[in-house]
């Protein structure tokens, strides 16, 4: 259970996880400030959109979108929520919580880690350094070693399996770019590399260019900002999809995912995120990111232009408004009242 440099053990089997959430705001004021959030960055066209991906390189810098989608099944959204782009890096938190599903807390910490490295998402150094233990499932050596663990008897079967799954989270079937998939297979030498080092390490038991391919397949999986709002809000209801109603997965899984999206969901910047805006995220570098508020529900934002590290540039700073607006944030309290003899 522990890490190879010592970890926590809580020592808490048997007790009951109690939860406290609070509410939103109301319909209304929900959709204004969506609003209000849109106007307010659209005019922001600072970043730049990727490159390093032939295909994204093409993406539509002006696109913006927000969604807001609510634990109740509300949804809100504004600008261009509907417009298709590749989930990217996004996967890897939905792959990482049915890999969890499917085998439990400890048996996926311990072959993934769950501790930011600190290091870039691509980092090979990171690998060598902790003695080829990948650290956490948002790094790209984490989301390959977890796609491994993904049960199937063939590599047909694992991708199917998450694309259905992912499919769970979103409500609603999620199809393949075509085009991403084979632009991002003919420059992911890197995650092929990093795959083989994993091997020789013994983090992946099986073809390590099988498992870049599902991978890469996974990433390349087409989304929304609704549809990722709506999967990051499966994650605040405990598991549920509030669109759909169906369990997706656990109470605990969702746990276990937001706290390793809190410590490394966007990467090295993770710590700055989660002091100035207050919530577990994930990014990805076609322009989306998705965070989520336990209990409450999830924000969904798309536009293409990045910042140095690789996040949405209008992205960010529409989600920082709505934790702030809409009382998200994680960390965020308020005195409360004067006690009376009644409450003694």
């Amino acid at each position: 259970m522990r890490e190879p440099d010592g970890g926590v053990e809580p020592d808490v089997d048997g007790v009951e996880q109690a939860v406290s959430t609070g509410l939103l705001p109301g319909w209304d004021e929900v959709e204004q400030h969506v609003g209000d959030a849109l106007e307010r960055y659209l005019p922001r066209t600072s970043g730049a959109v990727a490159d390093y991906i032939p295909v994204l390189a093409a993406a539509d810098p002006e696109l913006f979108g927000i969604a807001v989608a609510e634990v109740s099944g509300a949804l809100h959204s504004a600008g261009d929520a509907e417009a298709g782009f590749s989930i990217q890096s996004i996967a890897k938190a939905f792959v990482y919580a049915m890999v969890c599903d499917e085998l439990g807390h400890d048996t996926v910490r311990e072959r993934v880690g769950v501790n930011n490295t600190g290091l870039s998402f691509n980092s090979v150094i990171a690998i060598e350094l902790n003695n080829g233990h990948p650290m956490n499932p948002m790094v790209n050596a984490g989301a390959l070693a977890t796609t491994a663990l993904v049960p199937g008897a063939t590599p047909a079967e694992q991708w199917e399996r998450i694309r259905t799954r992912l499919s769970a989270f979103a409500g609603r079937q999620l199809e393949l770019d075509g085009q991403v998939y084979h632009s991002e297979m003919l420059s992911n030498q890197r995650n092929k590399a990093i795959a083989r080092l994993l091997e020789s390490y013994g983090r992946i038991d099986r073809d390590p260019l099988e498992i870049t391919d599902i991978y890469t397949r996974q990433c390349s999986l087409t989304v929304t900002a609704r549809d990722i709002a709506v999967m990051g809000a499966t994650l605040a209801d405990g598991g549920v999809n509030p669109v759909t109603g169906v369990r997706v997965v656990s109470p605990q899984v969702c746990r276990d995912t937001l706290s390793v999206l809190a410590a490394t969901g966007m990467y090295e910047r993770s710590g700055e995120w989660l002091f100035e805006i207050g919530l577990p995220a994930k990014s990805g570098v076609s322009g989306g990111i998705v965070a989520i508020a336990p209990g409450k529900g999830a924000i969904g934002t798309f536009s293409p232009r990045l910042d140095s590290a690789g996040n949405s540039v209008r992205g960010q700073r529409a989600t920082a408004y709505l934790s702030r607006t809409l009382g998200l944030n994680l960390f965020a309290s308020a005195a409360r009242p004067p006690r009376t003899e009644s409450h003694r």
